[in-house]
Formats: C-alpha cells, sequence, structure tokens
C-alpha cells in the first residue's frame, strides 16, 4: 500500500532543514520504500517549509513509524505530520 506523508516544518526552521538534510536523505535511501518525494516551496517558490513522500509500507502503523524516524522529525523540524493512505492511479509523463 501506498501512503503519503505530508510534512509541514515550524516557522523560521530553515537552518535546522539545511543541518539535518543529510541525515534525512540517508533515512529515506536507506529504508527503500520512497516512490517520489521532495520539498514543499515556501511563497518564492524557492524556500523549502515541509516535505511530501509517496511511500510504500505494509500498513498505516508502519508509515507512521517510518515518518516518525525521519531525521527531520527527530530533531524538531516538523511541526505536523499526516500520513494518508494512497492509490496510484495515473502514471508519470
Amino acid at each position: 500500500m501506498y501512503y503519503c506523508l505530508i510534512c509541514s516544518d515550524k516557522p523560521d526552521s530553515l537552518p535546522l532543514r539545511l543541518a539535518t538534510r543529510e541525515a534525512h536523505l540517508k533515512y529515506w535511501a536507506d529504508a527503500d520504500v520512497v516512490r517520489v518525494g521532495g520539498p514543499f516551496l515556501g511563497a518564492d517558490e524557492a524556500s523549502p517549509n515541509g516535505s511530501l513522500l509517496v511511500i510504500e509500507a505494509e500498513s498505516h502503523a508502519e508509515a507512521v513509524k517510518f515518518a516518525e524516524g525521519d531525521p527531520y522529525n527527530v530533531a524538531g523540524l516538523f511541526a505536523s505530520i499526516e500520513v494518508r493512505a494512497w492509490r496510484w492511479l495515473l502514471p508519470a509523463k
């Protein structure tokens, strides 16, 4: 099953995001569950202020566990994390 992880950064947290980015990327690469992902951008369309990941997991509980273990979350970057089941319907172009 696929799950969308919709994560919002706390305000003024860009330095924390940049400091933990390498650990965040390694965590997800090692988990080998991400099918697509990237940062949300602010009004300037350049500054990251959250994350969207589509992951493959056995259950909602497992997806939540992955999200909670993300180094961004462990470091306190995220103000919120939403985990939603998702059905992949349309192909990428």
